[in-house]
């Protein structure tokens, strides 16, 4: 609302009092909000606005002010929203910020965070995992200022070490079951067509690996790939792309290749690295990081080569016949999933993912999938009259 000169120069003499400034910094920038909205709208002016900053911007991250000073210079709306102003204050993700931010066109008016120098082994690192993983500058700074590793990426580190080695190192005394070992299916946790009432097999095949190749691959994909996604994404948004790649893989195979059991963690591996390709791809200018089209191609190559290698083995003469090998259907569900689900969680990094279409519409497609692959199992084996492997 427009203020009177008179009026406002009274207020700019009390911004001026060091007395009037609260100590927390919320509440600091809040009394200073508030000066130059005396009626409490929640909108100020972007002229009083950049008053503001000029006075006041000293005690400011130079990126946030760069941001702040970036909305108030390209905002079409002549106001500022006190809520997006604290948000980045207080370093929560805002999707009407963020869209305030990226509304036409705006361009940063300070250098690049790639060309910054003096930043500490950790900084660096932050800033590598931003380039790897964003495609959006502004993002990139958004995440380097706002990241604190609290909580650190625990899921995929959690997954991946303990996980993996705490069942076959403890309990049958043996980090890693070959296929033609006597206790490879002899476990609670490999995935059976005769055992598929047992619910919880669908997630706990991802614990047994057929030998030390695939467990090794799939433990490196893992790593490189899915610690940064969830340092920048969190451990909700990829333990949910992991999860839902992982339940995918087992019912893809229950529905596909019938007769055969499943191991390891290639539906969820193989979700989180086709999410990140695919990212990469569809924002193949915008992605900065060294290398990419090496790395793309390594990641490939690594993926085709475990896919090829779970082929030939699922049609390999069995060392325990008749049972057979263990299926490579969870690869291409978990790509599945990757493509779908996962490029939506990625490309929308600030923004909530109940507010895009596409996030339902996909949602949607694997709810249906799921409950489709549900009464597949439970009438289509006897109507097919199938002839599955004894249970272990």
């Amino acid at each position: 609302p427009a203020v009177a000169a008179s009026s406002e120069a009274e207020e700019i003499e009390v911004l001026d009092s060091e007395d009037v400034l609260p100590m927390a910094a919320e509440d600091h920038w809040k009394a200073l909000f508030d000066q130059f909205d005396p009626d409490n709208t929640g909108y100020i002016s972007t002229e009083k606005f950049r008053s503001l900053l000029q006075r006041h911007g000293s005690e400011l991250d130079p990126h946030k002010l760069e941001v702040l000073l970036a909305l108030a210079d390209s905002n079409s709306e002549g106001r500022i929203c006190y809520q997006d102003f604290i948000n980045l204050m207080s370093n929560k993700r805002s999707n009407s910020f963020r869209q305030a931010i990226l509304q036409g066109n705006r361009r940063l008016c300070s250098k690049a965070l790639l060309e910054e120098t003096g930043l500490s082994l950790s900084q660096r690192l932050i800033r590598h995992v931003a380039y790897e993983t964003l495609p959006r500058e502004i993002d990139r700074k958004w995440y380097y200022d706002s990241y604190t590793c609290c909580p650190p990426p625990w899921f995929m580190i959690t997954i991946t070490i303990v996980a993996f080695f705490l069942y076959n190192g403890v309990v049958l005394d043996r980090f890693v079951l070959q296929v033609s070992h006597p206790l490879y299916l002899k476990n609670a946790l490999v995935y059976h067509p005769q055992l598929r009432a047992q619910a919880w097999r669908y997630l706990t095949y991802i614990f047994m690996h057929a030998g030390i190749e695939h467990l090794g691959l799939n433990v490196v994909l893992q790593l490189l790939v899915g610690v940064p996604l969830e340092m920048v994404h969190g451990a909700a948004r990829i333990s949910f792309v992991y999860v839902a790649g992982v339940v995918a893989g087992s019912l893809a195979v229950s529905v596909a290749d019938m007769t055969a059991p499943v191991v390891g963690s290639s539906g969820g591996v193989y979700a989180l690295v086709s999410a990140h390709l695919a990212n990469i791809v569809m924002n193949w200018s915008g992605m900065k990081c060294q290398f990419k089209l090496l790395r793309m191609a390594v990641a490939l190559i690594c993926m085709s080569f475990e896919f090829g290698r779970a082929v030939w083995l699922r049609f390999h003469p069995s060392a325990y016949p008749p049972c057979p090998h263990p299926s490579f259907m969870a690869h291409l569900g978990g790509v599945m999933v990757g493509i779908t689900l996962g490029v939506i969680i990625l490309r929308n990094y600030e923004q909530r993912l109940q507010d895009q279409t596409l996030w339902w519409i996909f949602l949607s497609i694997y709810v249906i999938f799921v409950l489709f692959a549900i009464f597949w199992n439970i009438f289509a084996y006897s109507l097919l009259d199938l002839k599955l492997p004894p249970p272990p």
